[in-house]
């Protein structure tokens, strides 16, 4: 059984939890609306102030039981505090900068135009400083793949640094040319 699986879900105040005849959770709080369809085989019961979620079979469902469990578990916290990364931009030049409340992203990245990225619903960006971006929303999934594609628009490098990293990645720099003797 899986280890993550066993450990119950505890639903805080204000959250209203759902579950429908076929295995489609749906969380309500206080920043939004998510849903997750559950694989028939896992069964969801909510008693009291936790949710409980077991498995049929232990040996085929139990990777099931723990990815099950943090999905809705991530749902749960996404409703009630929401999830945020942050990027930083490195290079001379390099800045962002967020339009319309935070629907619209403008990154100047030394192409030559502009990147511009419309957010998705429920995600907001925010730049505090030119060279940093922070990404808010409630659904984990959709914040860290909105990072990684934001990322993709130029990867650091690994001789000088320059690019778009996650807050706390260190980029493993390599050394230039040797010279000649």
């Amino acid at each position: 059984m899986s280890r993550i699986g066993k450990r119950p879900i505890s639903v805080p105040a204000g959250v209203k939890v759902e579950i429908s005849d076929q295995n489609l959770v749906t969380v309500k709080g206080p920043k939004g609306t998510l849903q997750q369809q559950v694989d028939p085989q896992v069964h969801i019961e909510q008693k009291a102030n936790e949710l409980i979620l077991t498995i049929e079979d232990e040996k085929l469902l139990g990777a099931k039981h723990g990815l099950y469990r943090a999905l809705v578990h991530n749902m749960v916290v996404g409703v009630t505090e929401g999830f945020s990364k942050t990027l930083e931009m490195v290079g001379t030049g390099y800045r962002a900068a967020a339009e319309e409340n935070g629907k619209k992203l403008n990154i100047a990245i030394g192409f030559s135009h502009p990147v511009i990225l419309d957010a998705p619903e429920n995600i907001t960006f925010e730049t505090p400083v030119q060279t940093k971006i922070v990404i808010h929303g409630i659904n984990k999934q959709q914040v860290g793949n909105l990072a990684a594609d934001i990322r993709a628009i130029r990867k650091p490098e690994p001789y000088l640094g320059k690019g778009i990293k996650y807050e706390n990645e260190h980029i493993r720099r390599k050394e230039g040319k040797a010279g000649k003797k």
